[in-house]
């Protein structure tokens, strides 16, 4: 009789995997059924490769699938369903393997009278400081479902925000692949066809189509790698030394002052600084909570210490708008409105409203961005492939005037 392995849960919400005899699959799975709660799929014992811990260790958790799952959540606890049900139907329906696993083990604390905040706080690939914050205040007041409705508008707003980052550098890319593949192409293929006619007419070449026969016949030979290998090494130095902390403030300084980009980069980290400070602030987290959320959230390192500088001076007493203020790192019409908010006792909505203004600015400067970006390819392409093209005909001018 062949013995079949049966995905089981027990009633305490744990799963794991049960072996039994059985002629089918079916017949295994009818056996458990009075055993178990919940039983999954069968099948038969056997070496085979379980790609199920592949498949999660592969997969990640993206802003996308924390803000369905938020919007989700929040809408079944408004209606008055219990947390461990939600939990139950969310995990089971859920396509993300790591989040799937992770729903199911918070499931499974939560049963045993785990707080769901602190369940959440095993899973830190899953839900980052930011969230477990923001479900401890709404737990600890009474809100959860209101809390999970700005957590799902919080990361929803964040997700729109990195998809139209990406759709404006989608052509720009696109257009650098393609030209950086058109032009090793005619360099390895179409330039060694000239250099034989060359060779044989005997003609002088010029500098320019001497420096592309040396650049072709580089590309053709094993010492290409010794570039390769330098380039490599470069990017692995920088990557090395971003880790450090000198490193990692030079940069990202750097990434603020860049033309073009410096200031969408400004832009976009003042637009999320403000989001996530006002959802935190509103859902009722004290405020040096939220600096030290933000500060690790704030995806700069410049703008982190200008956040952790102003958390020592308001724990003096001091005031946010003028400690940001210090570091000249925020924009003066953010650090004003920001100033009006807290005069007015309303922070965590002006800070909604610097948010919603500076992402507007943002999807503005996007728009301008690739308007110049694309001219800007265009006219990279023509240049790659004239300087080839060029390369190659000036000693045709040379054997016409010769002929001539």
């Amino acid at each position: 009789m062949p013995t079949y392995i049966v995905d089981v849960r027990d009633r305490s919400g744990k799963t794991f995997k049960e072996k039994i005899d059985a002629l089918s699959a079916e017949q295994a799975r009818n056996l458990l059924k009075n055993k178990y709660p919940t039983v999954g799929k069968a099948k038969k014992a056997g070496f085979e490769i379980d790609l199920s811990a592949l498949e999660i260790a592969l997969s990640s958790v993206t802003v996308k699938d924390k803000a369905v799952f938020s919007r989700q959540f929040a809408v079944m606890v408004n209606a008055g369903v219990a947390i461990i049900r939600c939990l139950g139907v969310l995990s089971d329906q859920c396509t993300n393997p790591r989040l799937k696993k992770a729903l199911v083990e918070i499931t499974s604390k939560v049963q045993q009278g785990t707080n769901l905040s602190d369940a959440m706080s095993k899973h830190t690939d899953c839900f980052d400081d930011l969230y477990i914050s923001m479900v401890e205040a709404g737990e600890v007041g009474g809100v959860l479902d209101e809390v999970l409705n700005r957590l799902a508008k919080l990361l929803e707003d964040m997700a729109r925000l990195k998809n139209q980052v990406k759709s404006a550098l989608a052509y720009p890319v696109a257009v650098g692949i393609l030209a950086c593949i058109v032009f090793v192409a005619m360099t390895v293929f179409l330039i060694p066809i000239f250099a034989r006619i060359f060779e044989d007419l005997g003609v002088e070449l010029p500098a320019l189509t001497q420096f592309m026969l040396y650049l072709s016949d580089l590309m053709r030979s094993p010492r290409i790698i010794f570039p390769i290998v330098i380039i490599a090494g470069a990017v692995f130095a920088l990557k090395t030394y971003y880790k450090t902390p000198a490193g990692k403030v030079q940069i990202d300084g750097l990434m603020l002052k860049l033309p073009l980009f410096g200031e969408l980069n400004e832009k976009s980290v003042v637009a999320r600084f403000c989001r996530v400070f006002g959802t935190l602030t509103r859902s009722g987290v004290p405020i040096l909570n939220c600096l030290d959320i933000v500060r690790d959230t704030a995806g700069n390192q410049v703008v982190a210490n200008a956040i952790e500088s102003a958390k020592s001076e308001i724990q003096q007493g001091g005031m946010l708008s003028l400690a940001l203020q210090k570091n000249n790192v925020f924009p003066s019409l953010a650090i004003q409105m920001i100033s009006i908010g807290e005069e007015t006792g309303e922070l965590d909505a002006m800070m909604m409203k610097v948010a919603d203004f500076y992402e507007d600015e943002v999807e503005q400067a996007l728009k301008a961005l690739t308007s110049v970006l694309e001219p800007i390819m265009m006219v990279g392409v023509a240049a790659m492939v004239g300087t080839i093209l060029l390369s190659m005909y000036l000693p045709m001018f040379k054997i016409f005037d010769a002929i001539g």
